[in-house]
């Protein structure tokens, strides 16, 4: 009788643990269906706030007619529905994309360096792109028109890149640890080289310079989004169907060894297709700071470690949040058009104090 029921319990236990997973999953769906909602409903109101207002109604009509053309009556005037498709609309999609693409590299490489303070500038990544695009402004000129600067910021990110991967092959730094201080050592080069070159050019043009480093939206063009989507697009999946060996890396080399995962090889490859979707980012961006830090955190203690859920929700997350920041950096000091990494920068900082805070408490 008594193992009897003693089997009849383990079946139960058995039974119940699926039924668990299957409930936080459906669970987890509806948020992230509750999530995309939510940042439509974003990009709707982002469009029509800023120093000429439109109302949302009038946003969905230009955007519909835009897609399908006729569906609505034209009751709004061509200079709104330029500031609407052809100003407003490709900068808050470039915002969401940015942050979903900062937010998801954070994760990885904090995954994979188990370091909760990995961001995407970790790397010299952001430096490799801010010499790059200083170059362009400030010595070589616009030679490609208006895709210059992206393409040399893009082409100054993956040099800063290769270079990491070079010091730490150099210097058989293949450890976690080490790969962080690779990057943080090519960072401190190459913005050095950065403001030599900031030194030696026109004092007249460094405003430009300046705002790209602080980050900024303005410059977003409709035929400058394939990039960030196509890169975000198939190195986010390529990062959410290695989930769970992000989800072994946090908790050891040893254990990711034992699970079949070669280590230093995966860890590498993290770091370059990071590089990479930050370095697309930055490229059309400038230089925003603390999204990769911030975000994760915060998805994290909403939807728990396990990187099936934390890297769609960062993504998500992150998109949402960006697009709000670049609303409140053109709204705050209106008509003038904040630099984006001012605000990032204010709320990360106080984010990153409280983290350690936090985990000085623990």
């Amino acid at each position: 009788m008594t193992d009897r029921a003693e089997t009849g319990l383990s079946a139960d236990v058995s039974n119940a643990e699926p039924a668990r997973t299957a409930g936080r999953m459906a669970g987890f769906a509806l948020a992230m269906a509750g999530g995309l909602v939510l940042l439509v409903l974003s990009i709707v109101f982002a469009v029509s706030i800023g120093a000429v207002a439109v109302p949302a109604g009038t946003v969905f009509g230009i955007v519909a007619n835009k897609l399908v053309p006729d569906l609505y009556e034209v009751t709004w005037s061509r200079g709104r529905e330029a500031i609407v498709w052809d100003i407003r609309f490709p900068r808050v999609l470039l915002a969401a994309l940015v942050g979903a693409g900062l937010a998801a590299v954070g994760a990885a490489l904090q995954a994979v360096t188990r370091n909760p303070l990995a961001d995407p500038h970790l790397l010299g990544i952001s430096s490799g792109g801010a010499f790059g695009a200083i170059l362009a402004l400030l010595h070589t000129g616009m030679f490609l028109g208006l895709l210059t600067v992206p393409l040399m910021a893009f082409t100054g990110a993956l040099a800063a890149t290769i270079l990491v991967l070079g010091v730490t092959r150099f210097a058989t730094a293949t450890s976690a640890d080490r790969l962080v201080l690779a990057g943080v050592a090519v960072s401190f080069i190459v913005m050095a080289l950065a403001n030599m070159l900031i030194f030696l050019g026109d004092p007249r043009a460094t405003h430009t310079v300046v705002f790209w480093i602080l980050g900024g939206l303005g410059l977003a063009q409709w035929q400058h989004l394939v990039f960030p989507l196509v890169i975000l697009s198939v190195c986010g999946a390529y990062l959410w169907a290695r989930a769970n060996d992000l989800n072994a890396m946090t908790i050891g080399d040893e254990t990711a060894s034992t699970l079949g995962i070669p280590v230093a090889r995966f860890r590498l490859t993290v770091f370059v297709v990071s590089a990479l979707i930050t370095g697309v980012m930055v490229a059309f961006s400038g230089m925003i700071g603390f999204v990769g830090l911030m975000i994760p955190h915060i998805v994290r203690f909403l939807v728990g470690g396990n990187y099936v859920r934390v890297l769609p929700a960062s993504m998500l997350v992150g998109a949402i949040f960006l697009i709000w920041a670049d609303v409140l950096a053109r709204t705050i000091m209106s008509p003038e058009d904040m630099p984006i990494g001012i605000v990032t920068g204010l709320i990360g900082g106080m984010f990153f104090v409280w983290l350690l805070r936090s985990r000085a408490t623990q």
